[in-house]
């Protein structure tokens, strides 16, 4: 594959990375649903969630502090796994969304990749 198409590839991941944040995010702003804000310690919560989401897609977004976004992105919805395991909720969507934004940051972030997996090219 080369660099061009990995480019295209990575930013339309990462833009479908940004709308699931950004769709999660405003929904929480707006008040979400009472069973959520009962869920996750009252509707003040939901509201700082909402704002962390989106400044975890502004982030995320922008070239220059976009492993910082991922990053806190992963962390994010490994809470979020983390909070579904506790309350005997469904963690699958969660779990294709961690991997989704894996692939995203390793396709677009190189030296990322390099660095998770440098030693699983060394000789053994």
């Amino acid at each position: 594959m080369n660099s061009k198409t990995k480019n295209i590839i990575a930013w339309v991941l990462t833009g479908l990375v940004a709308l699931i944040f950004i769709g999660s995010g405003i929904f929480k702003l707006t008040g979400g649903n009472e069973e959520m804000a009962k869920g996750l310690g009252g509707s003040s919560n939901l509201l700082i969630l909402g704002i962390l989401e989106l400044i975890i897609v502004g982030l995320f977004l922008f070239p220059r502090t976009g492993v910082v976004g991922a990053l806190l992105a992963i962390a994010y919805i490994g809470g979020a796994i983390a909070v579904h395991f506790t309350t005997n909720q469904s963690v699958l969507p969660l779990v294709i969304i961690q991997i989704l934004i894996w692939v995203t940051s390793v396709l677009r972030f190189p030296e990322l990749g390099q660095r998770l997996f440098q030693n699983l090219n060394a000789p053994q």
